[in-house]
């Protein structure tokens, strides 16, 4: 498999702190998910081979925006506020819960869920409330393991294997993946996942239908 660079048609759309002020619910969306530090912001630049399209804060929790990205006109990936360990008040950290789980389970045009989790502390109490509210959502969910160069091969299946035990009750709906922004795992396996969840158009029949129009490998001379 081939690395799509459709993803690297993303650029900023826009933010927003409240669900009022996010796009129209149309299209379809991907939101990624994860707790300060998991390593949220470099998948999002290596699926989308670039450099600095997630930007990451110094100060952890920092951002309570949810970030739109668009890829076309009716496709967008989702960037939405980590708070692991946020130094915030209690108050804004349920104000964000609040925003984020109402945005999982309500937003019509969100066709997965990808919670990003450091692969050598996974499933946080965070993890597993994000993942609780994408099953409230009925949502296709991606577990991914970032940071995988920093486990021994062996070491890495072996989590892996641990949380897909963990979610085996899920009939198919979570997924697991090994993950390297470094490295480069796994960016072509989840960019086919993203694929068949944003139904991106393959790119060699959209070439065909071009070339018939324009008359490209016509049989006619």
């Amino acid at each position: 498999m081939q690395m799509n660079p459709f993803y690297q048609r993303a650029h900023f759309l826009t933010a927003a702190t409240r669900l009022d002020q996010t796009p129209a619910d149309s299209g379809r969306e991907v939101a990624f998910a994860g707790r300060s530090n998991a390593g949220k912001s470099s998948a999002i630049n290596t699926l989308c081979h670039q450099k600095s399209l997630a930007r990451t804060s110094k100060t952890p929790g920092r951002t309570q925006q949810i970030i739109f990205f668009e890829l076309d006109a009716e496709r967008r990936l989702v960037d939405l506020p980590g708070y692991g360990y946020a130094k915030v008040s209690e108050a804004i950290k349920l104000q964000w819960q609040q925003h984020l789980a109402n945005y999982l389970e309500y937003r019509r045009s969100l066709a997965g869920l990808v919670i990003v989790m450091d692969i050598r502390h996974p499933l946080t109490e965070f993890d597993r409330r994000m993942l609780d509210w994408g099953r409230r959502g009925e949502r296709s969910i991606l577990l991914l393991l970032t940071k995988a160069d920093k486990l021994k091969r062996g070491a890495a299946q072996a989590t892996r294997l641990a949380v897909e035990r963990e979610v085996a009750n899920d009939d198919g709906r979570v997924a697991v993946r090994l993950f390297s922004a470094l490295e480069r795992q796994g960016v072509e396996t989840v960019q086919g996942l993203l694929d068949r969840w944003l139904e991106v158009p393959d790119p060699n029949l959209v070439d065909s239908a071009a070339d018939s129009v324009t008359g490209i490998g016509s049989s006619r001379s």
